[in-house]
């Protein structure tokens, strides 16, 4: 059987970190994120006008305290997004709290008490393990069509490169040195945001910082701070929406917003989504969304049987249409 080959950027919800300096207004940009929802870790939110997923314990708790709780709430988002477009889990830093929190409870013993006591890095090892089954959900709510959208704290740590003699401070996510590589390389763009201070030389012959007040974003790694993009934005750009338009040109949504028909066992509502289906990449989508609901028991193996029938007889109609047009 040939290989089915498509060209092209393709377009998808966005995976975004964003840490920065205390009080520099993290959460307040995300929540100017297309149409967001919340995931507070840590009670971030209660002075900001925005939709939440409150404690499951208690509705006016707008804390997930648990990390079941934040596991719960994404598994939740996945089956129904109900119209959101984008999911914000802040904070990053709290969120591995929780985790850590859940692994030493998940000790059968009873008799650890810090992640120290499994033994020599070793628990940080089972906290990355964690961690990255819960970025991987992570992918399954860009799947869904949601942005993800992680907050976190910033902190300076001292570096010493092995290249070099002298080390030097830089700002790194509030994370442990296991984790936040996970973050980075998981993230579609890595943002620090902070102040732009001029550094100038002061009558006593000293260097000064002068500024602090202007907000910007760093979407490029400097020795001073980890950063990245993938979407073409400047090295050092204004702290506003306005300047990541670029991102949300170069991304969208790829999934309809129908998550409800397509999170139930409903044949109807998944060949609905088929027959809609104007692309080649969209039945794709589908396909993985099948996946997610089959080993959720939400499709039944017979079910998902008829179903790729289906997708096939649907994919042979849409390719070589795709073709005579230069889509594929």
């Amino acid at each position: 059987m040939a290989l089915k080959i498509s060209k092209g950027r393709l377009r998808k919800p966005l995976r975004v970190v964003m840490y920065g300096v205390e009080g520099i207004g993290k959460t307040t940009l995300a929540s100017q994120f297309p149409k967001p929802i919340f995931l507070d870790t840590e009670g971030s939110t209660v002075h900001i006008d925005v939709d939440r997923v409150p404690n499951p314990n208690d509705e006016s708790d707008p804390v997930l305290r648990t990390w079941l709780d934040l596991i719960g709430a994404m598994h939740a988002l996945i089956r129904d997004r109900q119209g959101y477009e984008t999911v914000v889990i802040d904070s990053a830093d709290w969120a591995e709290r929780l985790a850590t929190v859940h692994l030493l409870a998940s000790d059968k013993e009873k008799k650890k008490t810090s992640i120290e006591d499994f033994g020599f890095g070793k628990g940080y090892v089972m906290l990355a393990e964690i961690v990255g089954k819960c970025l991987a959900l992570c992918d399954e709510m860009v799947r869904a069509g949601l942005n993800v959208v992680w907050v976190a704290h910033s902190k300076v740590v001292r570096v010493s490169p092995p290249e070099q003699t002298d080390g030097f401070d830089r700002y790194e996510m509030k994370l442990h040195k296991q984790v936040a590589p996970l973050f980075k390389e998981w993230a579609d763009a890595v943002f620090f945001l902070t102040y732009r201070t001029v550094i100038v030389e002061g009558d006593d012959g000293r260097n000064k910082g002068r500024g602090g007040k202007e907000r910007i974003i760093h979407a490029e790694r400097s020795a001073a701070w980890d950063a990245k993009n993938r979407f073409g934005l400047g090295e050092t750009i204004p702290m506003t929406m306005a300047a990541l338009a670029p991102m949300f040109a170069a991304a969208g949504p790829s999934v309809p917003a129908k998550p409800a028909a397509a999170a139930t066992g409903d044949r109807k509502g998944w060949l609905e989504r088929v027959n809609e289906a104007t692309t080649v990449e969209q039945l794709s989508q589908i396909s993985d969304d099948a996946d997610l609901a089959e080993s959720n028991g939400e499709l039944s193996p017979s079910q998902r049987s008829r179903l790729d029938s289906q997708i096939n007889i649907r994919h042979q109609q849409l390719e070589p249409q795709e073709v005579s047009d230069g889509v594929a």
